[in-house]
């Protein structure tokens, strides 16, 4: 039997939890794009998660690597950005590690602007995004909730203990691999 430390012999009941599916860094180049869009395909077909829209989380993917590219130190000679994909009860998460910039990631207000719409797009389609700075960088994730999972259904699309969870799982992985 399973015990928590200072439980009274409560067996701890099983709950699913978050997994890294895989990791990958690339160079801050344009043309590495396509490289983290296919990375992130492969990674969430071979995990087999029901329910979650693999064709969303690669065009968010891409949004985001070329967000990091264009608008940090990351799309600068030598540097890289990396992007972590995890699998988490009811859907998953998708982060984006950059090397920073003097900035932070802002979703602009016009939708028929000719560029400039990826924030906008991340934030209408996943069910949760945000971004987190530190003195490494800033990392930039979205939550796409399972198709099945109860609180995808719900209006605006707002998940908010699924906000939470992956606050936390991103700033703890983000320090596992950089």
């Amino acid at each position: 039997m399973d015990t928590l430390a200072g439980s009274r012999g409560r067996r701890s009941a099983w709950r699913p939890r978050a997994a890294i599916l895989g990791s990958l860094t690339l160079p801050g180049e344009p043309q590495q794009v396509s490289r983290a869009r296919g990375f992130v395909a492969r990674t969430l077909a071979s995990a087999g998660l029901p329910g979650v829209d693999s064709d969303a989380a690669t065009l968010l993917t891409s949004e985001l690597v070329t967000n990091a590219i264009v608008h940090t130190d990351s799309g600068k000679p030598g540097r890289t950005v990396t992007v972590v994909v995890l699998g988490l009860p009811g859907g998953a998460l998708v982060e984006v590690l950059d090397d920073g910039s003097a900035s932070t990631p802002v979703v602009k207000g016009d939708p028929f602007a000719g560029e400039g719409q990826g924030l906008f797009l991340v934030q209408q389609m996943a069910a949760q995004w945000g971004y987190l700075r530190g003195q490494g960088g800033t990392t930039v994730w979205f939550h796409l909730a399972a198709a099945s999972c109860e609180f995808a259904e719900r209006p605006g699309g707002q998940v908010p203990a699924a906000a939470t969870m992956a606050a936390q799982i991103a700033a703890s992985s983000s320090s596992l691999v950089t």
